[in-house]
């Protein structure tokens, strides 16, 4: 018995997945059920969306691997020792290394920063009264992330990363390299008035940036930062000894965007379906008035209507369409189906979040299917999962809770269109077509009695 595969030209494939990937896979799904083949070129990807398989894939470790070769592509902006670039026990030490900046104490002290990031960012379109919401999100995630992982916030360095970062996510996700990517003979520096000569530009302005970063702080040794760089610069590596400049360098970089921009991605689309849904926006306000004037943020991200509606949200439309690809090392069997050694799998977190079994009614947004129920990591994982699971996804998480009701509290936001938004697919994430454009009127009005409490004030 053969896994089922998608009879579909290669470029209209890729042409369906990039313009309207969601109803691509609906289409896919119905037609080949929870697992099928696509070819991409000479290279077939078996992917999968039952749970179990979902789960056998995150946890059989020894015959199906996470290789960081198959995510060589990005190396091109995380370095080639990057968390994504590593293996087995390098990789294991170097992601142990920077998980407590995710977590816990650290995260706390992160609580305010962000609130008062949103605001400032926030009021500076009060005048304007519209904005585009990714963008201006991204603002306040790249400043988080930069705090977070380099624990900068001002100076010459800090203004020049603040603007490379996003630009050359940007170029990356530009019609021009979309269409590179798949053309190896476009990939030629020709200046950096060539698409991929200025990719090229951007790759080492921001890879000096960081290097002189680091050899800085190395020299000043300051043991009481907490951010990610400083642990880093006095770790050791799995064989006792201090990682090298280009090393510490590379590693920040995965963190960097994706604390950065998953964050953003994941944001937009919470901020578009709160304000989609106003029954959703005055359940979240009235939430967020039961705590009271000027509550702590770890106060906030406990609620749970406001952790049902950010879980909806990723559902929906998760940061990531699909897992980091595995590769079968040794013959194993997967839904009835033999895999033979080599045989690369991806899980589709999209069409497991939209599993009619898992979810009823999967079309629609239900946040109170998440107070109903708990959901294993194997049904709900919209960061991926497993050795290769988002690394700053809790942060992410974090800045969903925090932006939002810093926004809520403190603004009164309404959509720029009454059109549906439309996700659009670049590398493994799920952007908003448009980017989400909403009218800033005024602040929420306040009464005696049915107070917003100005929020980490």
């Amino acid at each position: 018995m053969k896994i089922p595969e998608v009879s579909i030209p290669l470029w209209l494939n890729i042409l369906k997945i990039a313009n309207d990937p969601l109803n691509h896979l609906d289409v896919i799904a119905k037609k080949y059920g929870d697992i099928f083949i696509i070819n991409f070129g000479e290279t077939p990807i078996v992917f999968v969306s039952e749970p179990q398989a979902i789960k056998q894939i995150f946890t059989n470790t020894k015959d199906i691997k996470t290789p960081g070769e198959l995510n060589a592509e990005m190396a091109l902006i995380t370095g080639n020792q990057g968390i994504l670039q590593l293996d087995g026990l390098r990789h294991k030490h170097r992601r142990k290394l920077m998980m407590p900046a995710f977590h816990g104490v650290k995260m706390q002290t992160q609580g305010k920063l962000i609130c008062n990031l949103t605001k400032k960012v926030m009021d500076e379109y009060l005048a304007s009264k519209t904005f585009i919401a990714y963008p201006t999100v991204e603002e306040i995630t790249l400043q988080v992330s930069m705090e977070v992982v380099l624990g900068l916030r001002e100076g010459e360095r800090y203004e020049k990363l603040k603007h490379l970062l996003p630009t050359i996510l940007k170029s990356m996700r530009s019609p021009i390299m979309q269409i590179t990517s798949f053309l190896p003979f476009l990939q030629k520096d020709l200046g950096k008035w060539s698409p991929w000569g200025y990719l090229m530009y951007l790759r080492q302005e921001i890879f000096q940036l960081l290097y002189a970063e680091v050899q800085e702080r190395r020299q000043q040794a300051d043991t009481s930062r907490t951010d990610i760089l400083s642990e880093l610069i006095f770790a050791h590596d799995e064989m006792g000894e201090l990682m090298t400049d280009e090393e510490v360098r590379d590693l920040l970089l995965s963190p960097l965007f994706a604390a950065q921009d998953a964050s953003a991605v994941a944001i937009t689309w919470l901020l578009y379906w709160v304000h989609h849904l106003p029954q959703v926006r005055e359940q979240l306000l009235q939430e967020l008035t039961s705590l009271g004037d000027s509550p702590d943020p770890m106060s906030i991200v406990q609620l749970p209507y406001l952790s049902a509606v950010c879980n909806e949200v990723l559902r929906i439309y998760p940061a990531q369409l699909f897992t980091f690809p595995r590769r079968i090392e040794s013959s194993t069997e997967l839904m009835g189906y033999e895999l033979s050694a080599g045989t690369l799998v991806m899980g589709c977190i999209y069409l497991t979040h939209q599993r009619p079994d898992l979810y009823p009614q999967p079309k629609q947004f239900q946040a109170e299917r998440f107070l109903a129920k708990q959901y294993t990591p194997y049904e709900f994982f919209p960061f991926g999962g497993g050795a290769r699971g988002c690394i700053g996804a809790a942060l992410a998480v974090f800045e969903m809770k925090l932006i939002l009701a810093t926004i809520l509290s403190n603004y009164q936001l309404t959509l720029g269109t009454k059109q549906p938004e439309q996700p659009k697919f670049e590398g493994l994430m799920c952007y908003p077509a448009s980017g989400v454009k909403m009218h800033i009127s005024t602040k929420t009005p306040r009464t005696s009695t049915e107070t917003t409490a100005p929020l980490c004030v």
